[in-house]
């Protein structure tokens, strides 16, 4: 695993057992409607184009591919508070700015405790299925292929499986840049643990039960897929040591680092939260 190298992915994350897979369970209704609204798509640039060649602006030798998503593309986090929406949307109105900075002002702060205790198996085996209590758990797929699947553009699935990602394209908030992603590089994407899990250990969830560990590893909110070297960077720092490069995003950063921490009843240390502030006009 980089990044946090006992908290963040480096592992392929291929579910066990995953074979042919109808499209039901929680997560079912996200990759529906995010092919309803390519047909749909599809549809109404064939009645405006007449539809002659390839018609859509599409590659004709991959039918039915979607354009990958314009930088900085995707959802805004204060819109987004269970992290069931695809990217990480850059906040740029004073309005969006001032709410980031109430949603912060929330936050506890507290001295980062002893790492003493902690390893990555305290939190469950990485990327189960069976985390109780977040979204896309027991949807029969794993959490990495659930969050490849949810943020990647052109995601094509492995023969016989509408769980085990094989190739994509995603656009990573962290860097600025796009990634033409194959499953034989795996590495070249790892999963980020935002608010990163040795963190959370020494701010306080050495003391909670293994259900909670299970959830917090595995809750979307708390998850994003982006460069593999950048997330090896960041290691287990929080904000005051690491920001994402791309200064654009460094607010929503903030607010997802936020929402984390809030939802699971998390202090950041003083400093933490200062960074955090200032990354959105504070």
């Amino acid at each position: 695993m980089a990044g946090e190298r006992t908290g963040t992915d480096r592992t392929v994350g291929e579910g066990a057992g995953h074979g042919p897979r109808r499209d039901t369970g929680a997560g079912a209704p996200a990759r529906r409607a995010r092919a309803g609204a390519t047909a749909g798509a599809a549809l109404l640039a064939v009645v405006l184009t007449g539809c002659t060649g390839d018609g859509l602006g599409l590659d004709p030798k991959t039918p039915g591919a979607e354009s990958a998503p314009a930088a900085g593309s995707g959802a805004s986090p204060l819109d987004n508070p269970d992290g069931t929406k695809p990217g990480l949307a850059a906040l740029t109105s004073e309005a969006d700015k001032a709410n980031a900075r109430k949603l912060v002002d929330k936050l506890t702060v507290k001295g980062r405790g002893p790492k003493t205790g902690y390893e990555r198996g305290k939190f469950g085996s990485a990327w189960m299925d069976t985390a109780d209590g977040v979204p896309l758990a027991r949807n029969g797929c794993d959490t990495r292929n659930d969050l490849l699947g949810l943020h990647g553009q052109d995601v094509e699935f492995r023969r016989g499986s509408d769980c085990v990602v094989v190739s994509m394209n995603l656009y990573d908030p962290y860097t600025g840049k796009d990634i033409a992603w194959k499953k034989s590089k795996a590495s070249e994407v790892q999963i980020d643990h935002v608010m990163p899990l040795s963190y959370d250990w020494q701010m306080g969830a050495a003391r909670w039960d293994a259900a909670k560990r299970r959830q917090i590893a595995n809750d979307p909110l708390n998850l994003l897929p982006v460069d593999g070297p950048t997330n090896g960077a960041k290691s287990d720092s929080g904000p005051a040591s690491w920001l994402p490069p791309n200064k654009r995003i460094r607010c929503s950063y903030a607010v997802r680092f936020a929402q984390v921490a809030l939802k699971y009843g998390l202090p950041v240390t003083k400093a933490d939260k200062e960074t955090m502030l200032r990354q959105c006009g504070g």
